[in-house]
């Protein structure tokens, strides 16, 4: 197999779309023998401080082509921003104000070195160009591409078929996005799989401004924590600070350890295929050996999750977080296999303990809660609880009722 053969392999591990494989191939063919590295491009809109897991698979793409030598450009979206991508919305999402935008940004580029090589990637504010454009920019711009072409994207159809109104600003979005691209000369432009129709209007738009299009090449959706498996597939919304299901890699280890060690068997080998850096090999023989009792799964979720806590801390915050773990949640040897709740934390970051049990329905009212800790009937992580005003905060928790009832509480 050659070089090339080889390379094209490893970009294309965990594609979800690639428009197209041939002109790819040919685009690092010429880069290789010309000597000019590629221009890869990706952007992300600051809408919320801090980055997922969620948002890494996008990453680790980019770091890939890096690796490769080819020159990688984060774009920070901070025009866009204050226009608002709707994809999955059904109603139109309220624009942010700048100082939100630009505060986020400042998070944004302190944590995407924590994948990307920091001497080898430009970061760009997509306000460079876009402000530029002007009024008279814009319109041309908006001149290139017909509303009935736009209302083929599928959000756009189901809410003008559903009769839910669409703001004129919302067409705006993938238009400013694609000249991106133009802007950037961009050779490839790399995006999650929700965003395919506009990395191809992105090729569509610089065909209008005579230049060649970029490869497109979009990455799955990573599922939240709270992803079950029902009839055989795996169901839940993606990753998503708003839905609180997420886990930030600006977070402490033992919090991200904790949130990772939480997820179901099922959505633990999905997290394998996107996060993980073993090779497919690897997790096969490791998910056929639990599947075969040879392995426990607890034991494979643990090197998940300490893989996954040393790339975003250090191996030694790796080493302390599984060690944290298990003396926390092996104390007096709670069963393997236990009912898991997820609860949505307040605003604060925390929920009253009451109100979480009374909410799952393991007691009937938050007075029957406090009439419990009252008794004495009540251990979090094998610690009685002797305050019925205790708030738990964004976590995972090992809950005792009694002698023999035992479950896992995650407030995420």
């Amino acid at each position: 197999m050659s070089d090339l053969e080889n390379m094209m392999n490893q970009l294309l591990r965990g594609v979800v779309d690639i428009v197209t494989k041939e002109e790819l191939y040919r685009r690092l063919e010429e880069s290789i023998k010309n000597d000019r590295p590629l221009i890869i491009k990706a952007g992300f809109d600051p809408t919320a401080p801090d980055l997922h897991l969620g948002h890494t698979i996008v990453l680790q793409k980019m770091r890939q082509f890096q690796e490769l030598g080819h020159k990688v450009v984060f774009v920070i979206g901070d025009f866009t921003a204050m226009i608002g991508d709707p994809t999955g919305k059904n109603v139109t999402r309220p624009p942010l104000s700048y100082e939100q935008v630009m505060e986020s940004a400042k998070t944004y580029t302190e944590q995407v070195y924590k994948i990307l090589d920091r001497g080898k990637t430009e970061v760009r504010f997509n306000s460079e160009w876009l402000s530029k454009l002007g009024t008279d920019g814009i319109v041309r711009l908006a001149a290139k591409y017909s509303v009935a072409r736009m209302l083929e994207r599928d959000d756009f159809k189901k809410r003008y078929t559903s009769g839910i109104s669409i703001s004129i600003h919302e067409f705006l979005y993938p238009l400013l996005q694609a000249y991106d691209s133009v802007a950037l000369r961009c050779d490839v432009e790399l995006g999650g799989s929700d965003q395919l129709f506009n990395l191809l209007l992105g090729r569509e738009i610089q065909r209008e401004y005579g230049q060649s299009e970029q490869i497109v090449m979009t990455m799955p959706l990573l599922e939240g924590l709270d992803a079950r498996l029902v009839d055989g597939k795996l169901v839940g919304n993606k990753m998503s600070k708003s839905l609180g299901n997420y886990v930030g890699i600006n977070e402490p280890p033992d919090m991200m350890f904790g949130k990772l060690m939480s997820i179901n068997d099922e959505l633990m080998w999905r997290y394998y295929e996107l996060l993980s850096n073993m090779s497919i090999d690897e997790i096969k023989r490791i998910r056929s050996d639990c599947e075969s009792g040879r392995m426990n799964p607890m034991d494979a979720k643990k090197s998940l999750a300490k893989e996954i806590v040393a790339r975003f801390h250090s191996s030694q915050d790796a080493e302390n977080a599984l060690r944290n773990f298990t003396e926390v949640f092996s104390k007096r040897n709670p069963p393997e296999k236990m009912d898991e709740y997820n609860i949505r934390a307040e605003d604060d970051g925390q929920i009253w303990v009451c109100r979480a049990l009374a909410s799952i329905k393991v007691v009937k009212s938050t007075s029957d809660a406090k009439r419990l800790i009252n008794q004495g009937g009540l251990y979090i992580n094998s610690e009685r609880v002797v305050d019925s005003n205790l708030s738990l905060k964004i976590g995972s928790y090992i809950v005792k009722l009694g002698k023999k009832v035992y479950f896992r509480l995650n407030i995420i």
